[in-house]
């Protein structure tokens, strides 16, 4: 009888993990993101706070590496176009982040249980990255274009962006949906403030 119940409680663990990190449907909408995953909105709204990058350009970094995916990966690379091979990084989770670059990111910050497949952890990641990216080459957090450029090709390999063009039009993309989520969110913040109710 205890393991039927055991099994029972497994099950609905495993329910509400799959529900709370299940994509959100409309991930080009901040206010529908917030709405279905009002945690979200806190914990954003805290990394804002801490680390001064606004809640836009924390969700437009997520929307271009992963759409909001918690398990997303690099597709594998194929052998003769056929075999599947290994992947290009070890980028993982919500922000994409490569294993060694969350390392620092846990021994820097004291957040030694951080997980790349949880949402609170990816934003903080992000707001980390991008002030580093302030202090180290000089880029305005409200600046989403220089600060993807950062986050995509690295810290040391920033200098060199203007010779890859696909990179800068990714870093335009996310340009682009920034100032699309900031819009949005200027109509739903107030909303989003009100809503008391959640305990966490």
């Amino acid at each position: 009888m205890i393991r039927f119940y055991f099994k029972i409680f497994s099950i609905l663990c495993l329910i509400y993990i799959s529900a709370c990190s299940s994509i959100p449907q409309s991930t080009s909408n901040s206010c529908k993101i917030f709405d279905e995953r009002y945690l979200w909105y806190k914990h954003s709204k805290k990394v804002e706070k801490k680390w001064g990058t606004p809640i836009y350009i924390q969700l437009a970094i997520i929307k271009m590496e992963s759409d909001f995916d918690w398990l997303a990966k690099p597709p594998r690379q194929k052998l003769f176009k056929v075999i599947p091979f290994k992947r290009p990084s070890s980028s993982f989770g919500y922000s994409q982040a490569i294993k060694g670059t969350w390392e620092q990111y846990k021994n820097e910050t004291g957040n030694k249980f951080a997980t790349r497949a949880r949402f609170k952890d990816s934003v903080d990641f992000i707001g980390w990255y991008t002030n580093k990216s302030k202090t180290i080459l000089n880029i305005s957090l409200d600046d989403a274009f220089k600060q993807y450029l950062a986050y995509h090709e690295g810290w040391g390999n920033y200098k060199n962006y203007k010779k890859n063009m696909k990179v800068i039009g990714l870093a335009k993309k996310v340009e682009k949906q920034s100032q699309i989520y900031k819009k949005q969110l200027f109509d739903c913040k107030n909303s989003l403030n009100k809503k008391k109710y959640i305990i966490f």
